[in-house]
């Protein structure tokens, strides 16, 4: 499977080609359906990104065991 952004500039490509106003409607029909299939797929990896960065943000944070540092404890001065 190609990488997400090398299926990116290939339907970047596509749309270029098409949009040429020299090429014949049957090339153009087929950029068009593999532009489609490409967005698709591309779409679909989106979505699973998205998925992935939804679990990450909505995990529970776990309180560390022993801070480092004394940066959060109050001292009273004496």
């Amino acid at each position: 499977m190609k990488k997400f952004e090398e299926r990116l500039e290939k339907l970047e490509k596509i749309s270029d080609d098409i949009r040429s106003s020299d090429i014949p409607l049957e090339k153009a029909l087929s950029l068009f359906e593999e532009g489609i299939k490409l967005a698709k797929g591309l779409e679909k990896d989106i979505e699973k990104m998205e998925g992935k960065i939804e679990v990450l943000l909505n995990q529970p944070v776990l309180p560390e065991e022993d801070p480092e540092l004394d940066l959060f404890t109050i001292t009273e001065n004496v």
